[in-house]
């Protein structure tokens, strides 16, 4: 008798147990349109929570800072010639490690080489003429980026023509601003995704990785991943001359990648190459600079930045290649 007791209280405890509910964890996302392109920010909670007005609010503060294709922008007014615009912690922070990648890379980073961009008709401001030699060696000489400092937060240039764009490194700042927001909600499992770059934390729900996508480098705009990595508590950035590219009267095709040392669109077999960092901020500075750089350059680089994980996407021969760098994830 004292055995089927023992067991009808095992069973009434298994019972128990079976009809506790797990609580439940909501998949919170949100999608919009900033920068010229496409975000998704989306975290696992025990709440339904909508954040879409804060995150506009950060796009809008770092775009009234940053942004050279708004008129009324910090920036735009100082490379106006307004000498008396104090710049705010967004664009101190993008300016300083901005210096800290434009030493690291011997130049190869430079915010400077904005008007260059300009001429070849790839940024905010139009120049109106046909680019040639005379006018890049003319812009040239306003180009150097340890020719501009920040005092008192007030933006002093050794040339006044000199134009400053930090649009190679303020879409990453931007991610990780919503990481640090996300943070102070004590939120610990996040994918924030603009335009291809992203930051992700922690994990989905039963501990599966965030999984991202590098895309293959089609000329034709057409879409689809190449690799498919898997991504905890790391920033990605991808740098790519097969979207971003103008042809020109000779059917010569060129990219948005400058050589900051000739101020002509560089010739490289590289068609991308993405970079995993501590931050967004960093992984979007080092992945424009490692485009021009080259393979080689980066692979002398990443001896001492072994902080860094680096995937290239080049072409060779007629044929498409790989290569991993400081164990980039497989």
């Amino acid at each position: 008798m004292r055995k089927v007791i023992v067991i009808l209280l095992v069973a009434v405890v298994s019972l128990f147990f079976s009809c506790k509910q797990e609580p439940t964890i909501y998949h919170n996302t949100v999608s919009g349109q900033v920068f010229g392109t496409n975000y998704t920010v989306q975290f696992f909670d025990k709440e339904q929570i909508d954040y879409s007005k804060q995150y506009d609010s950060l796009f809008t503060a770092i775009n009234k800072s940053m942004s050279t294709y708004q008129s009324n922008s910090d920036i735009s007014k100082i490379n106006s010639g307004d000498s008396t615009i104090v710049v705010d912690e967004h664009f101190k922070k993008v300016f300083q490690t901005s210096k800290q990648l434009y030493t690291q890379t011997n130049g190869f980073f430079d915010p400077t080489i904005g008007d260059i961009v300009n001429l070849w008709r790839f940024g905010p401001k139009e120049l109106g003429k046909k680019p040639d030699s005379v006018m890049v060696d003319s812009l040239m000489k306003f180009v150097g980026f340890d020719k501009v400092t920040i005092e008192s937060g007030l933006i002093k240039k050794e040339y006044s023509n000199t134009f400053l764009d930090f649009n190679a490194i303020a879409k990453g700042y931007a991610l990780d601003v919503v990481a640090e927001f996300l943070d102070s909600k004590q939120l610990n499992n996040y994918l924030i995704d603009i335009g291809g770059e992203v930051v992700a934390k922690g994990s989905k729900p039963k501990n599966s990785k965030w999984k991202v996508g590098i895309d293959n480098p089609n000329f034709d705009g057409s879409q689809e991943a190449q690799r498919v990595i898997e991504l905890t508590n790391e920033s990605m950035a991808t740098s790519g001359v097969y979207r971003k590219f103008k042809i020109d009267e000779e059917g010569n095709r060129y990219a948005h990648i400058f050589n900051t040392k000739t101020g002509y669109s560089s010739k490289t077999n590289v068609l991308s190459v993405s970079v995993i960092a501590p931050s967004c901020m960093l992984a979007d500075g080092y992945a424009t600079a490692f485009q021009a750089m080259g393979i080689d350059k980066v692979k002398t680089f990443l001896l001492k930045h072994t902080e860094l994980k680096v995937y290239f996407i080049y072409e060779e021969k007629g044929k498409i290649k790989t290569l991993s760098l400081n164990d980039f994830p497989e």
